[in-house]
């Protein structure tokens, strides 16, 4: 478990933590700060300066519970600055609050100071020309491990306060003992995990996490009795935590002008002395860095009520007059021999790639700083010059869009591609919504226009019925347009394309998290359509389920999102559409009765085009107008032919199929004139069937006729030659005497008129 972590949701990418951190480690991974963990040194000043709370110090109270839980044997050691947080306390009562959550024992950590006391002693006057860095704060031990290995031979190899207590106390009682040390500081919890003194403590909270176990617990301080501390008690190391305290701790006397002895603090004079000894420019004998200004009791963990200076004068109060009682019932004897309180350092640095100039080139050229004046230097990334934000961008630590200047170029190129943009969609609009009238003369169109007017202005529901490609949206919009919501928005919803449970997420909205997918809230449509009205296309494909939630919509004008306990009130005028049968649906049970007459309040159904037939030619040059102008090309006219074969056709997809006929013969016409070629195949088929019909019947009858002549002539020529003899004549033709009689009767001949020619 890591002891910082970034709450994603709440980063709102300010920089400011990696403007402040003092070893660049924090990099932007998909558009949140995280913290590089082996190149953190536990200072908590991200936490410090994070204004939306996103850095936390990993809370430990869940962990120490579990600890008490398990183990009767947990003692607690309060940290030397424990007197500048609970001030308002007495320590005795204290120690009371801290035994009743359950631990064994309480420990002043002070008395860790006085155990490293004789070993710091020993160092400094021992040391020669290398000068000696102490190592008792968490946090210059890893700035050092990790940010300037040359200096690890520098380092007093002597633990640190609060593992020398640890330790001492495992010795005492037992290795089975667990160590929970609370203080001001976060390093620490860095500090436990590390090898060489790992095991020493078990958990480190913060004087925070410690005051909530209070609270969680119900524990009121204030009226708890007093309590001794356990163990042995701190001589010199009380004064540890603030400013001085070390040197006084350690009895180092020093001269201002011969510095042998340097006390540093803060994050600016640790830098700083770091980067000296690593260059050799200064060389005392001992250097004590503790990394927090204002010494331990201005720790990421501190109280932030109090200034430096009223903690710094408690603490001394502590001291003067604070007689801590300690408690006899345990003897726990001077360090043993063989306490082991040395510990050993490693080089931690992981150096990243530096790149050469050429790459750092490109990289800037990618947030466009092309020359030395591009850049700008401003430090809004976090990185001081452009050109370390280079360098951290091709590490792996940063993002272009992290620049301020390159995303203001882009915003504002961005913005007049939007307006671009917004005005082509206008346009689009304009083309495809722009004229909402219905087109047509014919009776039952001039109907429908009467009645969108009358239901128009008020705010009855409306079911549009009507086949497919009857212009039953259309309808909607002009029903709207003329309504008293007219300014507010039409929201058109098409329940056929949406599965069950994504149209119900579509019409009412999710909170985040109510299914997978669900990362944050949705505004739903009715919500979207508020003062407004919302056109469902197709309301006689939802489901039971939608069915119900729409009914109690129409009945309550509340809706609740998905996942959520709340109802929203909503204001919405519905218009409903549909192709099908709704009487049908009620009687075979797939549509809602109670729903059916909450809809059928006004009806209006859109007659099909071959019902309204006399008015497709003015409709077919409306849309010749609107695909001309859609084009961008001039359409002259529409030849006869392709006209008559339009009548002639009986248009299943009504209006919408003629539409998108007339565009597409616009698209094909080679001279601007729409002629019988240029429409689909089965329109220019029917006018070409009717013209070969035609023909066909003038050479029938022509036929006819000639063949009526060719009888008549064979007819009269048998007879002639028979000399009127009927018999004689069909024998001669080869037909059946009966047969040649209803001939002579067919044809109008005599056969009597031909008996006196007979010789």
């Amino acid at each position: 478990m890591e002891p910082i972590t970034t709450i994603r949701e709440r980063c709102r990418e300010c920089y400011s933590c990696i403007r402040n951190c003092p070893v660049k480690a924090i990099k932007m991974v998909d558009n949140c700060a995280e913290i590089i963990n082996e190149r953190c040194i536990g200072c908590g000043k991200c936490i410090k300066l994070c204004s939306q709370s996103a850095k936390q110090i990993t809370d430990c109270i869940e962990k120490a519970r579990r600890l008490l839980h398990d183990s009767v044997d947990v003692v607690a050691v309060l940290g030397c600055s424990f007197p500048a947080f609970f001030h308002d306390i007495k320590p005795g009562q204290l120690v009371t609050g801290i035994r009743r959550l359950g631990f064994a024992e309480v420990h002043e950590g002070a008395f860790g100071v006085d155990l490293v006391n004789g070993p710091y002693t020993d160092i400094i006057n021992q040391s020669g020309s290398a000068p000696i860095l102490s190592s008792h704060c968490p946090t210059v031990v890893d700035l050092v491990e990790r940010h300037a290995p040359q200096l690890l031979r520098n380092l007093a190899k002597i633990v640190s306060p609060m593992i020398a207590i640890g330790r001492f106390i495992k010795a005492q009682r037992s290795a089975k003992t667990k160590v929970i040390y609370i203080s001001a500081c976060i390093a620490g919890k860095f500090e436990i995990n590390a090898e060489p003194v790992a095991g020493a403590v078990d958990i480190v909270l913060t004087y925070q996490e410690l005051r909530q176990m209070f609270n969680n617990e119900g524990i009121d301080l204030t009226r708890l009795p007093s309590t001794p501390f356990n163990g042995l008690p701190a001589k010199a190391g009380r004064t540890f935590a603030i400013s001085g305290g070390p040197f006084q701790a350690f009895d180092v006397r020093n001269d201002h002008f011969t510095p042998d002895f340097i006390s540093i603090e803060g994050e600016d004079g640790t830098i700083e002395i770091i980067k000296d000894l690593a260059a050799g420019r200064v060389k005392p004998r001992y250097v004590d860095i503790r990394f927090c200004s204002g010494g331990c009791i201005s720790g990421p963990g501190r109280n932030n009520r109090l200034t430096t200076f009223s903690k710094r004068s408690h603490i001394l109060d502590f001291v003067a007059n604070g007689k801590a009682p300690f408690s006899t019932d345990r003897c726990y004897q001077q360090p043993p021999p063989g306490l082991d309180l040395s510990r050993r350092f490693s080089n931690k640095c992981k150096r990243l790639e530096t790149p050469g100039g050429e790459v750092i080139r490109r990289i800037l050229e990618k947030t466009r700083k092309f020359v030395q004046s591009d850049e700008l230097d401003c430090g809004a990334c976090g990185y001081a010059t452009c050109r370390e934000y280079a360098v951290a961008v091709y590490q792996g630590l940063a993002e272009h869009a992290m620049c301020l200047p390159y995303l203001i170029k882009n915003l504002s190129e961005d913005s007049i591609k939007l307006a671009q943009k917004y005005e082509l969609a206008q346009r689009a609009l304009e083309d495809k919504f722009g004229d909402e009238n219905i087109v047509g003369n014919d009776q039952r169109t001039i109907e429908t226009q009467n009645l969108i007017s009358q239901v128009g202005p008020t705010p009855t529901t409306v079911l549009i019925r009507g086949e497919s490609g009857t212009g039953k949206e259309l309808t909607a919009r002009a029903i709207h347009r003329q309504s008293l919501r007219a300014d507010k928005p039409l929201v058109t919803v098409n329940c056929t394309t949406l599965s069950d449970n994504l149209l119900e997420s579509e019409l009412f909205g999710y909170k985040k998290g109510a299914f997978t997918g669900a990362g944050s809230d949705k505004k739903g449509l009715f919500e979207a359509a508020n003062g407004g009205t919302i056109f469902l296309d197709e309301i006689g494909d939802i489901s039971p389920k939608v069915q119900a939630e729409l009914l109690r919509v129409i009945d309550s004008g509340e809706i609740r999102p998905v996942g959520d306990n709340r109802t929203l009130e909503v204001d919405v005028r519905l218009i409903a559409a549909t192709n099908k049968n709704l009487e049908n649906g009620v009687r075979e049970g797939w549509f809602r009765e109670d729903l059916f007459y909450r809809l059928n309040v006004f009806t209006i159904t859109m007659p099909p085009l071959r019902n309204r037939i006399e008015s497709l030619e003015k409709l077919v040059h409306h849309f010749l107008k609107r695909a001309s102008k859609r084009l961008n090309k001039e359409i002259a006219g529409i030849d006869e032919r392709a006209i008559q074969a339009m009548f002639r056709y009986p248009w299943p997809g009504n209006i919408r199929e003629l539409q998108n006929i007339i565009e597409r013969a616009a698209v094909l016409t080679q001279d601007n004139i729409i002629r019988l070629e240029n429409l689909p195949v089965a329109l220019a088929e029917l006018i070409r069937t009717a013209e070969r019909s035609d023909e066909y019947s003038d050479l029938r009858d022509q036929v006819k006729d000639r063949a009526g002549q060719a009888e008549t002539e064979l007819l009269k020529r048998c007879l002639l030659e028979s000399g009127g003899n009927v018999t004689n004549a069909a024998q001669r033709a080869s037909i059946p005497r009966r047969s040649f009689y209803r001939m002579l009767q067919r044809s109008g001949i005599n056969s009597a008129d031909f008996r006196t020619k007979n010789p």
